[in-house]
């Protein structure tokens, strides 16, 4: 059978711990929590009630993509991050809290990413590649005038460079903790992910001619989605659609895995203290492309659920008027 000629997917690499030293990784959380406060605050204003179901969608397509590691050259494989996406449809503040979402759960549900250093993980693709990313495509689209090439052009450029700002960024930390110099971090980390990044732009453009062609209103900044809940369950399942690819993904290690055995300290990663669904692999199945299908299920309707909880909470409620007066 097809199922069982698939080859593994490659063990999760988001930042382990062991790769941080404790001072890094405390600043890099307070960086983390000043960077998700200021969403919290600054979304709150622009969230309306029927963003929020967009804020799941999203965040549920984001984590089943990045399920499926593409590979690129010299046996090394590369992941969507999806911060860009998230910013250019949803802006930049409710893309952080999107983005944050889904870093945390996969770090405390599947053990994705270390939880001493989540703080480094949600600043580096969760506030940096969105802020990054959101900057670049404004440019673009101001520089074009809101012509359709600013939106392709400008989502390819702004995906790349999200991608490339956070590896430098994923450098610096490992510099400053000592386990490896930035003369040697930076140019490896920086030359897998110019790689990578190209992946993310052409998935992101992909995405955006999607959503262009089908739902235009969605790339309209402070416009509210219509349609009432359809589109969104339309979404979710397309998301959900995405799990049944996991099992395809790319065998190869990932860009900062490479990197950390290119260069020698992938021995510091430390295991998780405990495992909920580890490797993205549901327990309890023996089928492994079936495990890893049910792993994405779970954590695509998860991530949508926890990141429209978060939107319904923080989204702008209506101004009660003066009494005789109605709520607009």
């Amino acid at each position: 059978m097809l199922a069982s000629n698939i080859l593994p997917a490659p063990t999760p690499m988001h930042i382990p711990d062991g790769f941080l030293s404790l001072g890094i990784s405390l600043v890099c959380w307070a960086l983390a929590a000043i960077g998700v406060g200021l969403a919290l605050w600054r979304s709150g204003k622009a969230l309306g009630e029927r963003q929020a179901p967009l804020m799941g969608v999203l965040a549920a397509f984001i984590f089943a993509a990045q399920m499926l590691n593409f590979t690129i050259a010299g046996g090394t494989s590369g992941h969507l991050i999806g911060g860009t996406l998230a910013a250019i449809l949803l802006g930049p503040w409710a893309g952080i809290l999107t983005m944050t979402t889904v870093v945390a759960i996969q770090a405390l549900l599947f053990q994705d990413g270390g939880l001493l250093v989540m703080g480094a993980n949600i600043l580096n693709m969760g506030i940096i590649a969105t802020l990054v990313g959101y900057g670049v495509y404004r440019g673009a689209m101001a520089l074009a005038r809101g012509r359709h090439w600013g939106l392709i052009a400008g989502g390819f450029a702004a995906a790349w460079i999200s991608v490339v700002v956070a590896a430098v960024a994923c450098a610096a930390q490992l510099a400053f903790s000592g386990v490896s110099t930035l003369g040697v971090a930076l140019p490896a980390m920086a030359g897998v992910h110019i790689l990578i990044g190209i992946g993310e732009g052409l998935i992101t453009v992909g995405a955006l001619s999607f959503v262009a062609a089908t739902r235009r209103d969605l790339l309209e900044r402070g416009s509210a989605p219509a349609g009432g809940l359809r589109w969104a369950a339309v979404g979710l399942v397309l998301a959900l659609a995405v799990t049944l690819l996991t099992p395809l993904a790319s065998p190869h290690p990932d860009g900062l895995e490479r990197v950390a055995k290119n260069l020698g300290f992938i021995g510091a990663a430390l295991d998780a203290p405990y495992e909920v669904i580890p490797d993205y692999v549901l327990p309890g199945i023996a089928n492994e492309p079936l495990a890893t299908i049910g792993a994405g299920v779970v954590g695509t309707l998860l991530v949508a659920g926890a990141a429209f909880g978060v939107a319904r909470l923080r989204r702008r409620r209506p101004v009660t008027q003066a009494a005789g007066h109605f709520d607009v």
